[in-house]
């Protein structure tokens, strides 16, 4: 038996904004945990909060632009040392506002055969690889 105290988990979300045949990709700060890694855009859902309306509000807050939250992708758990991380994916549409670079390094479009190529945050390695199999199917 395992007598280690749990880590608290986080839940968080994550959006895979898909315009035109591409993704988009946001490349994490130089200050945060996990600096330089990619990820999909999105944070932290907080308390009392649905994960579709954290990710709408997460979206609006950190890239300036509204998606609509579609069907579920993946949900990964991933353990930092610290905290479970719980990371839910989402397809989400673009319905207003172009992404803008509020709190990432970088933000791409990238087609499908090239999400592999990037450096992701552990967490969001599951998404990347459903997303890539769902894309290229289309």
């Amino acid at each position: 038996m395992d007598d280690r105290p749990s880590r608290p988990q986080l839940e968080v979300v994550g959006a895979v904004i898909v315009r035109d045949a591409r993704v988009l990709c946001a490349q994490r700060g130089p200050d945060g945990s996990l600096a330089g890694r990619w990820e999909f855009p999105g944070g932290k859902v907080e308390d009392g909060e649905s994960a579709p309306d954290a990710l709408a509000r997460e979206i609006d807050e950190e890239l300036r632009c509204t998606v609509d939250v579609g069907d579920p992708i993946a949900t990964t758990r991933y353990d930092d040392g610290r905290v479970v991380v719980v990371l839910t994916t989402y397809w989400c549409t673009l319905t207003s506002g172009e992404p803008q670079r509020t709190e990432h390094a970088e933000l791409r479009w990238v087609v499908p055969e090239e999400l592999g190529d990037l450096d992701w945050a552990p967490a969001d390695v599951p998404a990347v690889e459903v997303v890539t199999a769902a894309l290229r199917r289309e």
